[in-house]
C-alpha cells in the first residue's frame, strides 16, 4: 500500500492537510477529497489536487481502477462561490471554470474507469464530478442536485456530463428547478450506477472496484476509450468503430489465452 497527498495551498484553506489523499492497494487507487470542514468544495487548490493525484494513479502502471471519494458528511458543494465572486474579472473566471473543466476532462480520458462513492450531498460542481465518473455508487441518504439556478446562476459546466448521464429532460428538470433529488431517484435515472445502504456504501464500490482490477487491463482500457470514442457517433460508425475495437481487442495475447483456456483449447 502506498499512499500520496497531491498539496496545493491559498490563504482561504490555511492548513496543511492534503487536499486529495491517495492510497493505492491491488490495484486500486482511492482519491479522497480532504476539505470536510468545508464540504469539500472545488475550490482552486482542491481543483489543482485532485488533478495532479489523477495525472499520478493515471501514470502508475500498478493502478487498475480509481475511487474518487470525499471524507466528512458532504461529497462535495460544488465550486467555492466566495472565491469565485473574490476573482478580479470575467477573464480570471473563465480561467478558473477551464482548469475545472480540464480536470473534469482527466476523468473519461484516464486508461483506466473511475468509481465516484457518495456518501452525503453531491451539488452543482459537485453533481458534476459524479457525473463524470464513469460508474457511481451512492449511499441511500445522498442527495444530488445542480441547484445554481436559486442563487440566479445556471450551472453551465455541469450540465455538460449531467447531459451525457441522464436525458436531456431529466437534465433540464434539475438544471432550471434546482431541485435535490435522492440516491434512490438518481440511480433511477442514470446519475449513479445503484443507491445502497449508507452501512454498505463501502463494500459495495469495493466490490465493482475489486472486480474491475481483477480483469485484464489492456481490455478494459481498450473498452473506457470505445464507451468514450463511439459516444458522439453515429449508430453506423460506432458501429463500425466498435468491430474494429473488438477485432483488435481479439488480436491481444493474454485474451487469446483466455478465451482458448474457455473452450478448452489451452
Amino acid at each position: 500500500m502506498s499512499r500520496m497527498g497531491a498539496k496545493a495551498e491559498t490563504s482561504a484553506v490555511p492548513t496543511d492537510a492534503p487536499f486529495v489523499e491517495t492510497v493505492v492497494s491491488d490495484g486500486i487507487a482511492t482519491l479522497t477529497l480532504n476539505r470536510p470542514g468545508r464540504a469539500n468544495v472545488l475550490s482552486a487548490a482542491m481543483i489543482a489536487a485532485l488533478d495532479a493525484a489523477l495525472v499520478a494513479v493515471d501514470a502508475d502502471p500498478a493502478v487498475r481502477v480509481v475511487v474518487i471519494a470525499a471524507n466528512g458528511r458532504i461529497f462535495s458543494a460544488g465550486h467555492d462561490l466566495a472565491e469565485v465572486r473574490d476573482l478580479p474579472d470575467r477573464a480570471a473566471r473563465e480561467a478558473l471554470f477551464a482548469r475545472c473543466s480540464a480536470m473534469m476532462q482527466r476523468i473519461p480520458a484516464l486508461r483506466v474507469p473511475v468509481i465516484a462513492k457518495v456518501q452525503g450531498a453531491a451539488v452543482a460542481a459537485g453533481c458534476q464530478l459524479v457525473a463524470s465518473c464513469d460508474l457511481a455508487y451512492a449511499a441511500d441518504g445522498a442527495r444530488f442536485g445542480v441547484s445554481g439556478i436559486n442563487l440566479g446562476l445556471f450551472c453551465a459546466t455541469p450540465s455538460v456530463p449531467l447531459t451525457r448521464s441522464v436525458t436531456a429532460k431529466q437534465a433540464a428538470d434539475l438544471l432550471f428547478t434546482g431541485r435535490l433529488i435522492a440516491a434512490e431517484r438518481a440511480a433511477a435515472i442514470g446519475l449513479v450506477s445503484a443507491a445502497v445502504p449508507a452501512d454498505t456504501l463501502g463494500a459495495a464500490v469495493d466490490e465493482a472496484a475489486r472486480a474491475i482490477a481483477a480483469k485484464l487491463p489492456a481490455a478494459v482500457a481498450l473498452g473506457k476509450r470505445l464507451l468514450r470514442d463511439q459516444a458522439g457517433l453515429g449508430l453506423a460508425a460506432a458501429y463500425d468503430l466498435a468491430g474494429r475495437r473488438m477485432a483488435e481487442n481479439m488480436d491481444d495475447t493474454e485474451t487469446g489465452r483466455l478465451i482458448d483456456g474457455f473452450l478448452g483449447r489451452s
